[in-house]
Protein backbone atom coordinates (compact mmCIF):
# COMPACT_ATOMS: atom_id res chain seq x y z
CA UNK A 1 0.00 0.00 0.00
CA UNK A 2 2.09 2.65 -1.40
CA UNK A 3 0.14 5.51 -0.65
CA UNK A 4 0.33 4.84 3.49
CA UNK A 5 3.86 6.21 2.94
CA UNK A 6 2.29 9.33 1.68
CA UNK A 7 0.64 9.88 5.09
CA UNK A 8 1.77 11.92 8.03
CA UNK A 9 1.01 9.90 10.88
CA UNK A 10 1.72 11.26 14.67
CA UNK A 11 4.17 11.01 17.27
CA UNK A 12 1.56 8.02 18.33
CA UNK A 13 1.48 6.83 14.66
CA UNK A 14 -2.38 7.74 14.80
CA UNK A 15 -4.16 10.39 11.88
CA UNK A 16 -7.69 11.98 12.67
CA UNK A 17 -10.20 10.41 10.18
CA UNK A 18 -13.14 12.40 9.55
CA UNK A 19 -16.83 9.90 8.78
CA UNK A 20 -18.93 11.50 6.19
CA UNK A 21 -21.88 10.46 4.92
CA UNK A 22 -21.50 9.14 1.19
CA UNK A 23 -24.75 10.60 0.03
CA UNK A 24 -25.20 13.44 1.92
CA UNK A 25 -22.10 14.68 2.73
CA UNK A 26 -22.97 15.30 6.72
CA UNK A 27 -20.18 14.95 8.77
CA UNK A 28 -20.94 12.13 11.42
CA UNK A 29 -18.12 11.35 13.97
CA UNK A 30 -14.12 12.39 14.02
CA UNK A 31 -12.04 9.44 14.94
CA UNK A 32 -8.27 8.29 15.10
CA UNK A 33 -6.84 5.73 12.41
CA UNK A 34 -3.05 3.92 12.52
CA UNK A 35 -1.75 1.85 9.74
CA UNK A 36 -3.28 -1.48 10.67
CA UNK A 37 -6.73 0.05 11.28
CA UNK A 38 -6.67 1.92 7.33
CA UNK A 39 -5.39 -2.17 6.24
CA UNK A 40 -8.58 -3.42 8.24
CA UNK A 41 -10.67 -0.91 6.61
CA UNK A 42 -9.76 -1.29 3.17
CA UNK A 43 -9.49 -5.16 3.26
CA UNK A 44 -13.39 -5.67 5.09
CA UNK A 45 -14.72 -2.63 3.63
CA UNK A 46 -16.23 -1.23 7.18
CA UNK A 47 -14.47 1.59 8.91
CA UNK A 48 -11.81 0.23 11.46
CA UNK A 49 -10.44 3.00 13.64
CA UNK A 50 -7.89 3.24 16.48
CA UNK A 51 -9.16 3.28 20.35
CA UNK A 52 -6.81 5.92 22.13
CA UNK A 53 -8.81 4.74 25.57
CA UNK A 54 -8.52 1.25 25.14
CA UNK A 55 -5.49 0.93 22.72
CA UNK A 56 -6.82 -1.01 20.54
CA UNK A 57 -8.55 -1.68 16.85
CA UNK A 58 -11.93 -1.29 16.78
CA UNK A 59 -14.62 -1.98 14.12
CA UNK A 60 -17.54 0.69 14.13
CA UNK A 61 -20.48 -0.84 14.84
CA UNK A 62 -18.80 -4.18 16.18
CA UNK A 63 -21.10 -3.89 19.65
CA UNK A 64 -24.02 -1.74 18.62
CA UNK A 65 -24.19 -2.87 15.02
CA UNK A 66 -24.13 0.82 13.22
CA UNK A 67 -21.11 -0.30 10.92
CA UNK A 68 -19.60 2.08 8.24
CA UNK A 69 -19.60 1.05 5.20
CA UNK A 70 -16.62 2.86 3.64
CA UNK A 71 -17.24 4.04 -0.18
CA UNK A 72 -14.19 5.73 -0.75
CA UNK A 73 -10.89 7.08 1.65
CA UNK A 74 -9.61 10.95 0.51
CA UNK A 75 -6.59 12.42 1.92
CA UNK A 76 -6.01 15.85 2.87
CA UNK A 77 -3.31 18.04 0.87
CA UNK A 78 -1.10 17.85 3.63
CA UNK A 79 -1.32 13.84 4.09
CA UNK A 80 -2.34 14.47 7.97
CA UNK A 81 -5.77 13.69 7.77
CA UNK A 82 -8.49 11.22 5.86
CA UNK A 83 -11.94 11.70 5.10
CA UNK A 84 -13.84 8.21 5.07
CA UNK A 85 -16.94 8.59 2.58
CA UNK A 86 -18.97 6.20 4.14
CA UNK A 87 -22.58 4.62 4.13
CA UNK A 88 -23.94 5.10 7.56
CA UNK A 89 -26.10 2.08 9.49
CA UNK A 90 -27.75 3.71 12.58
CA UNK A 91 -26.53 6.36 14.49
CA UNK A 92 -22.82 7.41 14.07
CA UNK A 93 -23.18 8.59 17.60
CA UNK A 94 -22.54 6.68 21.25
CA UNK A 95 -25.84 9.01 22.45
CA UNK A 96 -27.68 7.16 19.29
CA UNK A 97 -27.82 11.27 17.36
CA UNK A 98 -27.10 10.00 13.66
CA UNK A 99 -23.93 12.44 14.51
CA UNK A 100 -21.51 13.23 16.85
CA UNK A 101 -22.02 16.92 15.75
CA UNK A 102 -25.14 17.15 17.12
CA UNK A 103 -24.63 20.56 19.14
CA UNK A 104 -23.28 24.19 18.29
CA UNK A 105 -22.00 27.09 20.01
CA UNK A 106 -24.89 29.72 20.51
CA UNK A 107 -24.08 32.88 22.10
CA UNK A 108 -21.23 30.83 24.08
CA UNK A 109 -23.41 28.00 24.92
CA UNK A 110 -23.46 24.72 23.50
CA UNK A 111 -27.22 23.53 22.20
CA UNK A 112 -27.83 20.78 20.59
CA UNK A 113 -29.35 21.05 17.09
CA UNK A 114 -31.36 18.52 14.75
CA UNK A 115 -28.94 15.96 12.76
CA UNK A 116 -29.89 13.20 10.07
CA UNK A 117 -33.72 12.94 9.33
CA UNK A 118 -34.91 16.87 8.18
CA UNK A 119 -32.15 18.66 7.91
CA UNK A 120 -32.54 20.64 5.02
CA UNK A 121 -31.60 20.71 2.58
CA UNK A 122 -30.32 17.24 3.51
CA UNK A 123 -33.58 15.40 3.88
CA UNK A 124 -33.90 14.75 0.45
CA UNK A 125 -30.58 12.61 0.92
CA UNK A 126 -32.10 11.52 3.94
CA UNK A 127 -35.63 10.22 2.47
CA UNK A 128 -33.51 8.80 -0.69
CA UNK A 129 -31.67 6.84 2.03
CA UNK A 130 -34.23 5.53 3.71
CA UNK A 131 -35.68 4.76 0.40
CA UNK A 132 -33.10 2.60 -0.16
CA UNK A 133 -32.53 0.96 3.39
CA UNK A 134 -36.58 0.06 2.80
CA UNK A 135 -35.70 -1.80 -0.23
CA UNK A 136 -32.66 -4.11 0.97
CA UNK A 137 -34.63 -4.40 4.55
CA UNK A 138 -38.35 -4.48 3.15
CA UNK A 139 -41.02 -3.90 5.98
CA UNK A 140 -44.62 -4.96 6.42
CA UNK A 141 -46.93 -2.17 6.21
CA UNK A 142 -44.50 -0.19 4.20
CA UNK A 143 -45.61 1.90 1.25
CA UNK A 144 -42.18 2.29 -0.60
CA UNK A 145 -42.04 -1.45 -0.30
CA UNK A 146 -45.87 -1.72 -1.97
CA UNK A 147 -44.74 0.87 -4.79
CA UNK A 148 -41.61 -1.50 -5.67
CA UNK A 149 -43.39 -4.60 -5.54
CA UNK A 150 -45.79 -2.66 -8.06
CA UNK A 151 -43.15 -1.65 -10.16
CA UNK A 152 -41.95 0.82 -12.51
CA UNK A 153 -45.51 2.04 -13.83
CA UNK A 154 -46.96 2.30 -10.57
CA UNK A 155 -44.33 4.70 -9.52
CA UNK A 156 -44.59 6.94 -12.57
CA UNK A 157 -48.66 6.86 -12.22
CA UNK A 158 -47.75 7.84 -8.92
CA UNK A 159 -45.82 10.76 -10.10
CA UNK A 160 -47.82 12.13 -12.80
CA UNK A 161 -50.89 12.13 -10.06
CA UNK A 162 -48.55 14.19 -7.74
CA UNK A 163 -47.28 16.27 -10.69
CA UNK A 164 -50.88 17.20 -11.24
CA UNK A 165 -51.72 17.81 -8.08
CA UNK A 166 -48.79 20.50 -7.95
CA UNK A 167 -50.50 22.19 -11.05
CA UNK A 168 -54.18 22.26 -9.10
CA UNK A 169 -52.62 23.77 -6.24
CA UNK A 170 -50.95 26.36 -8.02
CA UNK A 171 -53.33 27.54 -10.60
CA UNK A 172 -55.63 28.12 -7.33
CA UNK A 173 -52.76 29.84 -5.38
CA UNK A 174 -52.73 27.36 -2.21
CA UNK A 175 -49.80 27.58 -0.51
CA UNK A 176 -50.04 24.95 1.92
CA UNK A 177 -51.46 22.70 -0.53
CA UNK A 178 -48.54 23.44 -2.89
CA UNK A 179 -46.47 22.45 -0.30
CA UNK A 180 -47.52 19.68 0.88
CA UNK A 181 -48.26 18.43 -2.97
CA UNK A 182 -44.31 19.20 -3.85
CA UNK A 183 -43.21 17.10 -0.98
CA UNK A 184 -45.27 13.97 -2.29
CA UNK A 185 -43.76 14.57 -5.98
CA UNK A 186 -40.23 14.77 -4.67
CA UNK A 187 -40.59 11.72 -2.63
CA UNK A 188 -42.26 9.82 -5.49
CA UNK A 189 -39.26 11.07 -7.66
CA UNK A 190 -36.95 9.56 -4.75
CA UNK A 191 -38.55 6.82 -5.48
CA UNK A 192 -38.27 6.30 -9.15
CA UNK A 193 -34.68 7.60 -8.73
CA UNK A 194 -33.63 4.59 -6.40
CA UNK A 195 -35.63 2.24 -8.71
CA UNK A 196 -33.43 3.67 -11.86
CA UNK A 197 -29.84 3.31 -9.86
CA UNK A 198 -29.83 7.27 -9.83
CA UNK A 199 -28.95 9.66 -6.72
CA UNK A 200 -30.07 13.23 -5.93
CA UNK A 201 -25.91 13.92 -6.26
CA UNK A 202 -26.99 13.05 -9.82
CA UNK A 203 -29.41 15.53 -10.74
CA UNK A 204 -27.63 18.29 -8.94
CA UNK A 205 -24.66 17.45 -11.07
CA UNK A 206 -26.56 17.88 -13.90
CA UNK A 207 -28.41 21.14 -12.98
CA UNK A 208 -25.21 22.09 -12.18
CA UNK A 209 -23.43 21.74 -15.77
CA UNK A 210 -26.37 23.66 -17.02
CA UNK A 211 -26.07 26.80 -14.55
CA UNK A 212 -22.43 26.87 -15.59
CA UNK A 213 -22.79 26.83 -19.50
Amino acid sequence: MEFLNDLKFDEKGLIPAIAQDAVSGEVLMCAYMNKDSILKTLETGKATYFSRSRNELWEKGETSGHYQHVKDILVDCDGDALVLKVEQEGAACHTENPSCFYRKVVDGKLVEIPTGLGRQPGILYDVYNIIVDRVKNPKEGSYTNYLFEKGIDKMLKKVGEESAEVIIASKNYVKAEVQYETADLLYHLSVVLVEQGLTWDDIFGELSSRYNK
